[in-house]
């Protein structure tokens, strides 16, 4: 038996107690939910900031919801800044293991204590979910996969410590060995100097598995940028892999072993550079899982990635925060089909859920099917009832266990007064006359400096690689006055217009405008791997374009510059 396929097995020895236990869980909500609720609040109460903000061990769910008011991530900022100033706990009496970084919807960057007991919950997701997929996906145990780390931006990677910015200090020593048996890229690269090295060294470890068996990202257009790199860097990746040597790289990348793989080499210098999933087949034949989100502003990401690896089955993501899990995706039993329900993760945190129709607060053993609700997760990390702002739907059932369906972030831009949600932003965009080919990457809310400027909202868009001037200025112009037109049918936007208080909708349309995008949100201090495909965002300042696309796609060696040029459309109504 190999190293990977032993790996695996010890995998999924490891995870079955989860799942057992998960599925007990599963008819059984009401009781658990209680006792999670109880053993979290155990660990608060005798905290400074559980004495100080009066809370009792004893209080029940009821006592609890009733004390206790909703919160966001404004409410433990401060005190969360003090407990990692002072090196001592606060929140919470479980200790803290370390403080994991997440973005905001602007460039604020939120730091969540990951404490015991709530890696605790978080394996209350993590078993049941990959019990399930070792079970409907078995090629995954012939292989090595890829997991999406959790990467610091470069000029925060000079400023955290070790404890801040080290994934290998979440496991045990055991599972740190089984997971240098079974991924394909080890997890130091998230510690390389800039992320654009740490770029570099996932796509050339990737690309020397031709036996990876599973791709789990985050964002789909995080995956379809690597597929990307894998074209650009073609060259200097063919160099690392036919020497052994990290070659220009070797400063930034000297704390990990450089691949080595000839026939991947000759595959790679071979081959034109053209997006082609038969190209894709080829280096990766036993790929059998992609695993990314799929609903909302992702979908239609999710779509071109299913095209580019089609040898894949393909997963979406559950409600997965760093501040929490909600739901995890799980093959209905002997459905006979790869649709997956996303049901509560029981086992994980306390949950309530805000009725957006009646503003009530329900336990979720409340739920029924049709509602449209927001979580508030109670968890060990000390967050309590805190407020996701994600808006989701109640499906069905589980067991005992409410199917959620993720529809959109909760957020409302208002500029002006002009009151345009994300809900509403998405119904927008799937409304539009879209070309073939072509695909929104985000709609902002956008207030660009400079005297005599008005706000107004931009769609950002993605193009064919091979579309020209000719073809992008009508798809921008039709897009543009298709967007006016929608948004004119929100009162307020309407009003808004109206007044002269917005300037009318407009269209950037680029090949790479979704790379253009994340580097401008890189740029931000954001996180780029975790950067959540949404349908709307403020943003104000510069707009993202050419200059962030170019600027992303850094030289590929010293002296080595990428050489693409990309056409930028940009069209008002």
């Amino acid at each position: 038996m190999g190293a990977s396929a032993s790996g695996h097995w010890l995998l999924r020895q490891l995870v079955r107690p989860g799942a057992s236990s998960f599925r007990r869980s599963s008819q059984a909500l009401e009781q658990v939910q209680r006792a999670k609720l109880a053993g979290i609040l155990r660990q608060v109460a005798n905290s400074p900031m559980g004495k100080l903000n009066g809370i009792e061990p004893d209080w029940s769910w009821e006592s609890f919801s009733r004390r206790q008011a909703v919160t966001d991530y404004a409410d433990w900022s401060r005190p969360i800044d003090s407990q990692i100033q002072c090196g001592t706990g606060g929140l919470t009496r479980s200790p803290v293991v370390r403080y994991q970084p997440t973005s905001g919807s602007s460039s604020a960057i939120k730091w969540i204590p990951y404490t015991r007991q709530f890696l605790t919950e978080l394996d209350g997701a993590i078993s049941p979910w990959l019990a399930d997929l070792y079970r409907h996906y078995p090629g995954i145990g012939t292989g090595v996969h890829y997991w999406s780390l959790s990467w610091l931006p470069s000029d925060m990677r000079q400023k955290a410590s070790g404890q801040l910015n080290d994934d290998m200090k979440l496991l045990s020593a055991g599972k740190r060995w089984l997971a240098g048996m079974t991924q394909a890229v080890d997890e130091g690269v998230a510690l390389a100097p800039t992320s654009d090295d740490s770029l570099f060294a996932t796509v050339a470890l990737l690309a020397s598995q031709r036996n990876l068996t599973a791709l789990s990202v985050w964002s789909p257009t995080f995956a379809l940028g690597l597929l990307d790199k894998l074209s650009q860097w073609r060259e200097p990746l063919a160099e690392v892999l036919q020497s052994g040597s990290w070659g220009p790289y070797e400063a930034a990348l000297e704390h990990l072993p450089a691949p080595r793989n000839a026939e991947v080499a000759a595959m790679l210098r071979a081959w034109d550079g053209a997006a082609s999933s038969s190209f894709y087949r080829e280096l990766w034949p036993s790929l059998s899982l992609v695993s990314a989100w799929d609903t909302a502003a992702a979908q239609p990401w999710a779509l071109k990635l299913r095209a580019a690896l089609p040898q894949s089955s393909f997963q979406g993501k559950g409600l997965w925060a760093t501040e929490g899990v909600v739901t995890i995706p799980l093959r209905a039993p002997d459905s006979g089909t790869e649709d997956a329900h996303h049901v509560l993760a029981v086992n994980s945190h306390a949950y309530e859920f805000e009725d957006e129709a009646t503003g009530r607060i329900l336990p979720p053993w409340e739920l029924e099917r049709g509602q449209r609700v927001a979580p508030l997760l109670t968890t060990g990390s000390g967050l309590l009832r805190y407020r996701l702002g994600d808006h989701l739907e109640v499906t069905g059932f589980h067991g005992e266990l409410p199917a959620l369906r993720f529809l959109g972030r909760n957020g409302t831009t208002d500029m002006v007064g002009e009151k345009i949600s994300a809900v509403v932003a998405q119904a927008v965009l799937d409304r539009l006359p879209w070309p073939a080919g072509v695909r929104p990457v985000v709609l902002l809310a956008a207030s660009e400096p400079g005297p005599g400027s008005k706000p107004c909202y931009v769609l950002m868009v993605e193009a064919p690689a091979d579309i020209g001037e000719a073809s992008s200025g009508p798809y921008s112009k039709r897009l543009a006055d298709a967007l006016e037109t929608e948004l004119c049918g929100n009162f307020h936007y309407r009003l808004a217009r109206n007044l002269g208080q917005l300037a009318p909708a407009r269209c950037r349309c680029a090949s790479g405008m979704a790379w253009a995008y994340l580097s401008a949100c890189r740029k931000r201090g954001m996180i780029v791997g975790n950067v959540k495909v949404e349908a709307l965002r403020q943003w104000a300042g510069t707009l993202p374009g050419a200059d962030d696309l170019s600027g992303f796609t850094e030289s590929v060696g010293p002296g080595e510059p990428d050489g693409r040029e990309t056409p930028l459309r940009e069209v008002s109504t």
